[in-house]
């Protein structure tokens, strides 16, 4: 992996005289306050703003702030027209355009697309305050306000849309989000590197259209091949097996439009099957530099789901900074093309970051409305980033990487000791110290040489590899020193815990459940089947049932009653009708009742989500023949999977009544204790409410709550848990 510049070795700008601002400002009257005439950038967010590290738009402002740019802020703006967009002036370098903490289709809709009442990153949660896929309509009006300035685009909602992605809401491929938005450069991943870069060059008078060396960076170019390039097709990255004749799908076209088609292509050959194959010139060792890999056009995956699937296998193999190629795509007449990822945070880089100036609390402007995402937060502290789990329905590794970035312990504790001194409210609990994953702090691989190397897709499943180092002695030593600080009464973690790691150490179990459990605990088995948890990529129920028995241990060792919180997913890719009967099964005879429950939501160049729409299990090679999977697709059976969750609840007994007939196992239908549902039908249930009991076998009509975050609880006797989170 190449050497990256240290991220704060940049000379800073000249305008870094005015000094640090207390807020960035959102407002002319908050400029003229501060001395200034305009700002260098404007950073266009979907969130309210709130000035805390754990805020996206805060750490890239104050990160720039740092480098010497004045940056202002445009929190919400009415996107109906672009006279919010003018309310700061024009910005002498870009716009920075992002969706917000989170992906805006995901925050607005539930996983059965039904609009969200409420939106926990705006004041006073109020739902409405930004339009759907945001990034594309706030990039527009920014053109529409000031056509010269360049625009680059970023947070997760672009990251996870930069080549052509599946979209659940409108149920088609949509292209690259940087073609709708029209930007010039789009930033994907942990975006302090490229911003930073991209600044600075831009103060140095260079033209945006001649940024397309950043890591982390997708740009638009000319449909062809580029000088200096050498081109793969993606079928010799990851070949998809036997095709349909007459023609190989995955044939470049680019090859016939280019003068040196024939001179890029070594020769045609004619499978038996009568398939049209073309293979293009290989690059060399030397060239890898220089080499990008092209996928099938967003013509033709937008057309062909086994492309689609091959595409994001692709996509997925070059993740690694250390060895990824650049990709491209075409779009029409032009090519979208991403280069590498960005090379990793060091832990110093990581430390000057979360070091910054931060007021740690809302924009005065919101004077004193509540902003549920900020009250989630605010006694939290940032220890990590990344995670190597791999887990196929969740984007965290697809925006922050597999590679774990730890803070040192110094930078931690000076935070835990900045939120107790300085944190309006703070009664002496600090609520999490966690991450993407509670308990990958400072674990890595083994060596750099085979980190940099590695295409594995996960490095704990089908097991935890033998190269990647295990040891949680630093999290022990720092859950020791946090919570012996002076005015510090607990210290709490609320972060997913990977529990297939957490049992290697006995001692990090003994230290987290004597001191940092606050009665539950809460982790995601995600499913107890063999099926679900392959296409998952998460470990078997096994490896749960051993934690749990070291968490009884120790909580008893301890003299507390404590309770784990298990989340389960229903309807994922790869789960039968018959997994999620045995899961139900399983939670009733454990003793486990959901609260509320989640069904599968295919969020945009997720693995999963390229199973969910075409079908096919993109862990293995794609191949038109073979690779099937089953997928629960339609309101029905999405329906079913979440009712077999909710066993327990009345309103779902006739069609679990009605489902297990079908499925030949009437025999858990009874009145006894290892029967799953009763013959009887509680009065005003049901769907047709008649106030009656029967064994009517019936469908049951759609709940009136929204389906949030799944709660599931290990119920003891008289006594209800307090509410759980989930990030």
């Amino acid at each position: 992996m190449q050497a990256a510049v240290e991220l704060f070795s940049h000379r800073k700008f000249w305008a870094h005289r005015f000094g640090i601002a207390p807020q960035l400002p959102m407002s002319r009257a908050e400029m003229d306050d501060l001395g200034w005439d305009s700002c260098d950038i404007i950073i266009i967010t979907g969130d309210a703003y709130i000035d805390h590290p754990s805020f996206g738009m805060a750490l890239i402002g104050r990160l720039l702030e740092s480098h010497g740019f004045r940056v202002g802020i445009i929190s919400q703006p009415d996107w109906n027209s672009a006279e919010d967009f003018k309310q700061l002036g024009q910005p002498n370098l870009f716009f920075g355009v992002t969706g917000g903490n989170m992906d805006s289709m995901v925050n607005r809709y539930t996983s059965d697309r039904r609009v969200r009442s409420n939106d926990a990153y705006t004041a006073a949660g109020e739902g409405g305050k930004r339009p759907d896929r945001c990034v594309v309509p706030y990039s527009q009006r920014c053109r529409e306000a000031y056509k010269g300035v360049p625009i680059i685009i970023g947070g997760i909602e672009a990251s996870l849309r930069r080549i052509a992605h599946y979209d659940y809401w409108s149920e088609k491929v949509r292209r690259s989000v940087i073609m709708d938005a029209k930007a010039d450069i789009l930033v994907y991943g942990n975006g302090e590197r490229q911003v930073v870069e991209i600044a600075h060059r831009l103060a140095r008078k260079e033209d945006v259209k001649t940024l397309t060396d950043i890591r982390g960076t997708a740009f638009i170019t000319k449909h062809g091949q580029r000088d200096g390039w050498w081109e793969k097709d993606s079928t010799s990255v990851d070949a998809p097996g036997q095709l349909n004749p007459p023609i190989d799908p995955y044939q470049m076209k680019t090859a016939e439009t280019c003068d040196e088609s024939q001179t890029n292509t070594a020769n045609i050959k004619i499978p038996s099957d009568g398939a049209q194959i073309i293979h293009f010139k290989r690059a060399e060792t030397q060239d890898k530099e220089h080499t990008v890999v092209r996928l099938p056009p967003y013509q033709e995956v937008r057309e062909d789901k086994i492309l689609y699937a091959h595409t994001s296998r692709i996509l997925h193999l070059e993740t690694n900074p250390g060895n990824a190629f650049a990709l491209v795509q075409q779009h029409g007449e032009r090519d979208v093309w991403l280069n590498p990822p960005p090379i990793p945070l060091t832990t110093a880089e990581m430390d000057g970051v979360f070091d910054l100036t931060y007021s740690r609390v809302p924009h005065k402007s919101y004077g004193d409305k509540n902003i549920p995402a900020y009250e989630m937060i605010r006694f939290s502290v940032n220890i990590m980033r990344g995670c190597f789990g791999g887990c196929t329905f969740c984007s965290i590794t697809e925006h922050e990487g597999r590679i774990i970035q730890s803070r040192s312990e110094d930078s931690i504790i000076k935070e835990v000791e900045a939120i107790r001194d300085t944190t309006p409210g703070f009664t002496g609990v600090i609520s999490d110290l966690g991450g993407p994953t509670a308990n990958m702090y400072r674990l890595a691989c083994k060596t750099k040489e085979i980190e940099a190397s590695c295409r594995r897709l996960s490095c704990v499943y089908p097991t935890i590899c033998k190269n990647l180092g295990t040891d949680h002695t630093p999290l022990i030593n720092l859950y020791k020193r946090a919570r012996a600080l002076p005015g510090i009464k607990k210290i709490l973690i609320a972060s997913g815990l990977r529990y297939d790691l957490a049992v290697l150490s006995p001692e990090y179990v003994k230290e987290l459940v004597t001191h940092h459990v606050g009665g539950y605990l809460k982790i995601a088995p995600e499913h107890t089947e063999q099926g679900p948890l392959e296409h998952m990529m998460k470990p078997g129920i096994g490896t749960y049932d051993a934690f749990k028995a070291m968490f009884d241990k120790y909580s008893k060792e301890a003299g507390k009653e404590q309770y784990l919180i298990p989340y389960f997913i229903a309807a994922h890719p790869g789960t039968t009708d018959k997994d999620m009967m045995n899961l139900a099964i399983w939670l009733k005879r454990s003793g486990f009742r959901a609260d509320q429950v989640q069904a599968y939501l295919p969020s945009p160049m997720s693995a999963a989500a390229a199973m969910y729409h075409s079908g096919k299990n993109t862990l293995s090679k794609v191949r038109r023949k073979g690779g099937d999977i089953t997928v629960p697709k339609g309101i029905k059976v999405r329906r079913l999977h979440k009712a077999f969750l909710r066993y327990h609840d009345p309103e779902n007994w006739p069609l679990l009544r009605e489902a297990l007939q079908k499925m030949g196992r009437a025999d858990l239908i009874g009145n006894g204790k290892k029967h799953l549902i009763p013959t009887w039908q509680p009065a005003g249930t049901g769907e047709q409410g008649e106030g009656k009991r029967t064994s009517r076998k019936a469908g049951v009509k759609p709940q009136a709550k929204s389906f949030r975050t799944q709660h599931v609880r290990d119920k003891p006797a008289k006594r209800k848990p307090a509410k759980a989170r989930r990030r």
